[in-house]
């Protein structure tokens, strides 16, 4: 096991690391931007380094500061957490070649499932069902105007680089291409650099369900259920939840052998997420891969009784995962609590937390990095805290949710809570019966 990590990254995911480390007696490096010198990942990791200014690009982006600071304090391995350098290649490759262990896939396997048109290709011949679409990147609006019409209309560009709704158009008839290729290719080249792209059909009424999968040093894979993110605002994932309420044990089967032969054929190493789009008829298709945890991670670690952060780090320190079928049993959901106004088109909300008073009981989690007093910095993702709760069953689990929303208080800012609570208040919700556009007819009413 690692003698000292380094955690790449900052709020509540550094933390969570931090405790999973203190478990195993590893000691810990956290790097911080400026913004961030209050932040309680700073204040419980054993050592602290300034890495630069508050924005991303001048700290937590800034590779050869990171590099430097696990150097100056002799870690022997990097934990990127989620987002930021999570999925970069060139960093997992510099960690390796400075003789730092990336806890994470290697920069192949990244760059494999990092290049969308790729990862569709590699999956498609490993046996996993793919989205009809192109080959690989459409070359111009000509080429895009013949794929459309051999797989039919609507159809959805994409960035090949791309993540967050960025670089994404839906075209439902021949005249719409044109425009929406060329404004995605340049969403693209702006948001990542990269303006390629490549088109899919679109699925509609889609539910977004996802496998959490792990691979070890020794070529073995194993998988821990599906996650359902369907509630999700442009693409981002507001509230999750495990199992998902449309898969059955036959589909849930499909999906866990399907995704494992995907890791088999990439040889995958660590925690990785196979994310799919299941239609009306419970087909399946694959989407995207996510070589990392994911923010929505603690619900799988609650219906399976697996810590995942602690099953990243034996991994990577070259243990075997275990063999026997991981089970799962009730029922999880997450609330993604943000600092963001929901009643002005979920306006970010940064500043200073007055009060924070967090639910508690049996089964209700909270994974955070708030406090009252925490400045809510602007610079980053507008999330402060994650509201976990497990029950026997689904219908035990929304309404533990709510009660657990209704104790949740945090004053100075807006938050998403009240959002939450009406959510779980959903006639539509509560049955689950929706899918991807569930937020396009849900009104939500401000509170007083």
């Amino acid at each position: 096991m690692f003698s000292k990590v380094l955690i790449a990254n900052r709020g509540e995911i550094a933390l969570r690391i931090i405790r999973v480390c203190k478990q195993f007696g590893i000691k810990t490096v956290a790097v911080y931007s400026e913004a961030d010198r209050d932040s309680l990942h700073v204040r419980f990791a054993d050592e602290a380094v300034c890495i630069g200014p508050p924005p991303s690009k001048e700290s937590y982006l800034k590779i050869p500061r990171i590099i430097a600071a696990a150097e100056v304090t002799n870690a022997d391995a990097i934990h990127p957490g989620y987002g930021f350098l999570a999925e970069n290649a060139s960093f997992s490759e510099i960690c390796n070649t400075s003789g730092i262990k990336f806890i994470g896939p290697s920069p192949e396997m990244i760059t494999s499932m990092g290049d969308k048109a790729l990862a569709k290709e590699t999956m498609k011949k490993a046996g996993v069902p793919v989205v009809p679409g192109s080959e690989g990147v459409v070359k111009d609006v000509g080429e895009a105007t013949e794929i459309a019409n051999g797989i039919g209309f609507p159809i959805i560009i994409k960035a090949v680089a791309g993540g967050g709704g960025r670089g994404m158009r839906i075209v439902r008839e021949v005249s719409e291409i044109e425009n929406a290729f060329k404004t995605a290719r340049h969403e693209a080249e702006q948001g990542f650099n990269n303006p390629d792209v490549y088109i899919e059909k679109f699925i509609e009424q889609p539910r977004h369900v996802e496998v959490q999968v792990f691979g070890d040093q020794h070529g073995n894979v194993v998988h821990f259920g599906e996650r359902d993110c369907s509630v999700q605002r442009r693409h981002q994932k507001l509230i999750e939840e495990s199992p998902s309420p449309i898969v059955d044990e036959n589909l849930r089967t499909k999906m866990g052998e399907a995704s494992m032969k995907g890791c088999l054929a990439v040889n995958y190493e660590g925690a990785g997420t196979i994310e799919y789009l299941v239609d009306k008829d419970k087909n399946f298709y694959f989407m995207e891969m996510n070589t990392r945890i994911q923010v929505e991670h603690p619900v799988t670690e609650e219906v399976t009784g697996h810590d995942l952060i602690k099953l990243q780090l034996r991994v990577g320190a070259g243990e075997r995962l275990p063999r026997k079928r991981i089970r799962s049993e009730g029922h999880a959901i997450e609330c993604r609590i943000n600092a963001e106004d929901p009643a002005n088109n979920f306006r970010p909300a940064p500043g200073r937390i007055t009060d924070f008073h967090m639910p508690g009981g049996f089964g209700v989690r909270i994974d955070t990095h708030s406090y009252a007093g925490y400045v809510v910095p602007p610079h980053y993702d507008s999330l402060i805290a994650k509201l976990v709760v497990f029950a026997q069953s689904r219908e035990g689990a929304i309404q533990k949710m709510s009660s657990a929303l209704d104790e949740f208080t945090v004053t100075g800012i807006k938050t998403t809570i009240p959002f939450h609570r009406q959510v779980m208040r959903n006639e539509t919700f509560r049955s689950g019966r929706f899918d991807t556009r569930f937020l396009e007819s849900f009104v939500y009413e401000p509170e007083n």
